[in-house]
């Protein structure tokens, strides 16, 4: 996070260290980068630990669970600035800072929206498939196996 200038114990108040929260963030939520950006303080329901995504990708509304992680990087960077936006940031500004800060790091390969990806593998760890897709937001099952690659060791471990 050091090429996007994020650092955990202060409140980000520049946009790219915001875009460094916001990759984060996208990596506890499985958020795409759009609804990250659109997302606003009024959609948040920080007691509940759920943020509402009125119109998604595939055309419908979303509830999104919130880690607490998740909760203190909301909470972090929505103190850092008065924007009605929780993270402040645009679709643009992540594409631009993102590959500046990647170039910074010598990453070639590396896009903002692998950090989707990233978040399925690791909470396809937690949850059930049927979970895993309301949380993505997936509608066709055979798309999100993709990201659930439990083994039948593990699956194993969880009959006990």
């Amino acid at each position: 996070m050091f090429a996007l200038g994020y650092d955990y114990a202060n409140p980000p108040v520049t946009a790219t260290a915001r875009v460094g929260a916001a990759l984060l963030f996208a990596i506890e939520t499985a958020m795409r980068a759009g609804e990250i950006c659109g997302l606003t303080r009024d959609r948040i329901d920080l007691d509940a630990r759920v943020a509402t995504l009125p119109m998604t990708k595939n055309g419908s509304a979303r509830k999104v669970p919130l880690s607490a992680e998740a909760l203190r990087l909301l909470r972090q960077v929505m103190a850092a600035h008065d924007d009605d936006r929780a993270f402040a940031i645009t679709t643009q500004q992540i594409d631009a800072l993102f590959r500046k800060a990647k170039s910074r790091a010598m990453i070639a390969d590396l896009h903002f929206h692998d950090s989707r990806a990233e978040a399925l593998t690791r909470l396809a760890r937690k949850v059930d498939v049927l979970t895993l897709a309301r949380i993505s937001g997936h509608r066709d099952l055979k798309m999100l196996m993709v990201y659930y690659r439990e083994s039948a060791e593990d699956i194993a471990r969880k009959l006990d």
